[in-house]
């Protein structure tokens, strides 16, 4: 695929190094390592969770075969693309707890932005593993640029004729690459367009609760309300990158984060000899550390907070993005709390698995 974010700002991106970081370019296609170690790596973990990831974790349907056949873990995870969940037999698909599936919203959008035809054949895949027996959770997993209505396209993934969801993930592309600011008009589009729908998409979520006693999945909404309710305060990235979830590269070496792939620096161990439970901790430093809301948002992106790919000012228009997204959900906490006093809704309802690839903060 040749999408307009990874790939397309990749190209523009290509000469953009990372002074100060010894960064490793020449990883393996593939894994590498003698797969009996992950076995023996996610035993130690009584909670293991493993989820795919890429790339496109399913150009290696006969490793994941192997490794869900042979790795003890609690719950099987993966993020795919979606054009080849086709090609995976039912029995394997069916066996995942979650699917987190790349669409950016409506047809027009997500062929704008991922090629032509991307959005049909993923729509058919997951009307076709629906079909096949597919009962765990589908999370559309939206990366969302200037060119997206937040508001109209999450509405339309969850009410459109041909295949809603009730789950739903955004993440900006926002701090990834080195030069691409300058490219974009992400101030004017960040405050006049995304801040005040987002605002009017947690004004449709509180709708929804109190006409059908609905909690949707909208896991950056979601996650914050979560927190809010049952009064969570402790400062850690809400992804779980660092601290409690890490990524596997091909090569053997585990990083805090599967975007900090190859920087060196931060490999926190290998899976020869790893301890699962015992990973060295990596935490965002400043201007995070000193942020009012860092206890909801927990520093939002450890790779953006490392690398400083845009500069300081830059990212405060992201911050802003976070300010606004907490804000909306914290004034109509009091609503969320009379609809569960009064039996609409619970706080039950509000719970997920927690690090399942949606980073909540967008």
């Amino acid at each position: 695929m040749q999408c307009r974010y990874c790939f397309g700002e990749a190209v523009e991106d290509v000469y953009a190094d990372f002074p100060g970081f010894e960064v490793d370019y020449f990883l393996p296609r593939k894994i590498n390592y003698d797969l009996g170690l992950l076995d023996r790596f996610s035993k130690q973990d009584p909670e293991c969770v493993l989820t795919f990831y890429g790339g496109e974790p399913l150009l290696c349907i006969d490793e994941i075969r192997w490794i869900m056949d042979n790795v003890k873990a609690r719950h099987f995870l993966i993020q795919t693309n979606g054009l080849l969940l086709d090609r995976i037999q039912p029995e394997y698909v069916n066996r995942f707890h979650a699917i987190l599936v790349s669409i950016d919203g409506d047809e027009p959008l997500t062929d704008f932005y991922r090629g032509k035809g991307t959005y049909r054949k993923v729509i058919d895949n997951m009307k076709l593993i629906r079909k096949n027996g597919f009962q765990g959770e589908l999370i559309a997993r939206m990366t969302v640029m200037e060119q997206t209505n937040i508001y109209k396209q999450v509405k339309w993934l969850l009410n459109n004729e041909e295949f809603s969801f009730s789950s739903v993930h955004w993440q900006l592309n926002a701090g990834f690459w080195g030069s691409d600011f300058e490219r974009r008009n992400f101030k004017e589009w960040s405050e006049k367009c995304y801040n005040p729908e987002i605002r009017s998409l947690v004004k449709l979520w509180i709708d929804r609760m109190e006409r059908k006693g609905t909690v949707l999945r909208l896991y950056p909404i979601l996650g914050i309300a979560d927190s809010l309710l049952v009064g969570e305060d402790r400062n850690l990235l809400r992804c779980g990158g660092g601290w409690i979830n890490y990524a596997i590269q091909t090569d053997g070496h585990i990083v805090p984060c599967p975007t900090m792939w190859g920087m060196k620096d931060y490999y926190v161990g290998h899976i020869s000899n790893a301890d699962p439970l015992k990973l060295r901790k990596v935490f965002v430093d400043e201007p995070c550390t000193k942020c009012e809301i860092q206890s909801l948002c927990g520093g939002r992106c450890l790779y953006a907070n490392i690398t400083k790919r845009w500069k300081n000012e830059n990212y405060g228009l992201v911050c802003n993005t976070v300010e606004n997204l907490v804000e909306a959900v914290e004034n109509e906490i009091p609503r969320i709390r009379q609809l569960i006093e009064i039996g609409k809704v619970s706080k039950e309802d509000f719970h997920f698995l927690k690090y399942n690839g949606c980073e909540i903060i967008p």
